[in-house]
């Protein structure tokens, strides 16, 4: 969901300037078929993010038809004033998620986020491959969803130009939540998860060359 601002600011102060930070901005858990309020708090949401000093955003909408919400991405697009737009996995829930590519590209879309409509990335390469190849380096590809690090050099070796993980492991945290607290613990980003995931990404690159 929408990081806070508190967050953000948190996460900017330690990036520093060397580095885009490009939040997520969604509004709600669910589906990507938003209503106009909807569509109207994304909107103030991208505005403030970008205002706080992010480089980029990542959204995404779709219609019940299976197509992009071509409005509401124009509307965020225009919030986002120049910074970076990436289009996240709601590609994934479209029937034809190949000739998706060309309206994010008419949109002026910086990014694509996709597990390839499979629940992991390296499960999903075959559309993947096919993003890439309609993409035409037009719009980076960046595949996304249960990635492992022994998943990167498959990934890498498709041409694309980004792999995103959460690296993410239980946080070990027994602390009772109550009935006003949903599960027990929480995940955490585990530092060497993402430390062997820059190698992998590294030596995939070098062998590609």
């Amino acid at each position: 969901m929408t990081p806070s601002a508190g967050t953000v600011d948190a996460v900017l102060a330690v990036a520093g300037a060397g580095i885009r930070v490009a939040p997520l901005v969604r509004p709600r858990p669910g589906g990507f078929v938003y209503d106009p309020d909807e569509v109207a708090l994304v909107a103030a949401d991208v505005r403030e993010i970008v205002r706080r000093g992010a480089g980029g955003v990542v959204v995404g909408a779709m219609t019940r038809e299976g197509r992009v919400d071509r409005d509401a991405m124009r509307r965020w697009i225009d919030a986002a004033d120049g910074a970076e737009v990436s289009f996240h996995r709601a590609i994934d829930v479209a029937p034809d998620p190949v000739a998706i590519m060309d309206e994010l590209t008419e949109l002026g879309v910086h990014r694509v986020l996709t597990s390839g409509g499979a629940t992991r990335s390296v499960h999903g390469i075959g559309v993947i491959g096919e993003l890439v190849a309609r993409s035409a380096g037009r719009v980076e590809v960046m595949p996304g969803g249960g990635v492992h690090v022994e998943d990167i050099a498959r990934l890498v070796a498709l041409g694309v130009d980004a792999v995103h993980l959460s690296a993410r492991v239980d946080s070990g945290d027994a602390a009772p939540s109550g009935p006003g607290g949903g599960v027990t613990g929480f995940d955490a980003t585990e530092p060497r998860i993402v430390a062997a995931a820059r190698a992998a990404v590294d030596r995939a690159v070098r062998s590609a060359a």
